[in-house]
């Protein structure tokens, strides 16, 4: 995996830390901008080759073949601010995004819904998982040369790259996921809205195959449960 602050193919790693505002933001730019991925095909995709639709089923061998993940992630907002913690997955649809404090957030969906709860208000939002970039990967099915929303793939050194494209009345939005050649090992995502703000996730010390306790995946009750 790579290391925290070593930028990957996009360059948008960098350890610059600006404002501490809209922290919670940031957690709901990352879960959102995927909205709409019920949308007709978009028309700009580009014609997939042999060699894109080989590397498209090699992925989807690879993330069909795990069942539980645990890493630790940096995830750099559109204003700069790094915030750090642990990610949990576990198929079909379950993860949870544990933020190190003094950031209060938590992310976790249950498999059919993301909850967003801060847990210094005591507040939490809700979401329905299909609105979340990770749609693409939770899945126990997943078939991403059928996925209409895959717009290109490319090679860089050491990586694959898979370009995601959403267009809807909702959201124009693009997502960006790399995977480590040749192990196809999960390396970052980024997440690109239709003002140009990005936020990146990168992921390292990579688990898969852990056993995890299901009450991960539970959203502990607070004041507004909404």
């Amino acid at each position: 995996m790579s290391s925290w602050g070593k930028a990957s193919r996009t360059g948008r790693l960098k350890p610059v830390i600006q404002f501490r505002m809209r922290r919670t933001s940031q957690v709901l730019l990352v879960l959102m901008l995927a909205a709409g991925s019920a949308a007709a095909a978009p028309e700009f995709r580009h014609e997939l080759s042999d060699q894109d639709k080989a590397d498209l089923d090699r992925v989807s061998t690879y993330l069909n073949s795990i069942h539980t993940l645990k890493a630790a992630f940096v995830q750099i907002g559109p204003e700069g601010h790094v915030d750090e913690g642990t990610f949990y997955i576990d198929k079909p649809g379950r993860m949870r995004f544990e933020y190190t404090p003094p950031n209060p957030t938590l992310v976790v969906s249950d498999g059919s819904t993301a909850a967003v709860q801060n847990r210094r208000l005591n507040t939490t939002d809700r979401y329905p998982i299909w609105s979340t970039p990770l749609n693409l990967i939770l899945s126990n099915d997943v078939n991403l040369r059928k996925n209409q929303e895959i717009a290109a793939v490319e090679h860089q050194t050491g990586e694959l790259i898979i370009d995601a494209r959403s267009h809807s009345s909702k959201v124009n939005g693009n997502i960006t996921l790399v995977f480590a050649e040749p192990t196809l090992e999960l390396r970052q995502w980024t997440v690109v809205d239709a003002q140009g703000l990005s936020t990146t996730v990168s992921v390292r010390d990579v688990r898969t195959g852990v056993s995890l306790d299901p009450s991960l995946f539970v959203v502990p009750e607070t004041k507004n449960n909404g």
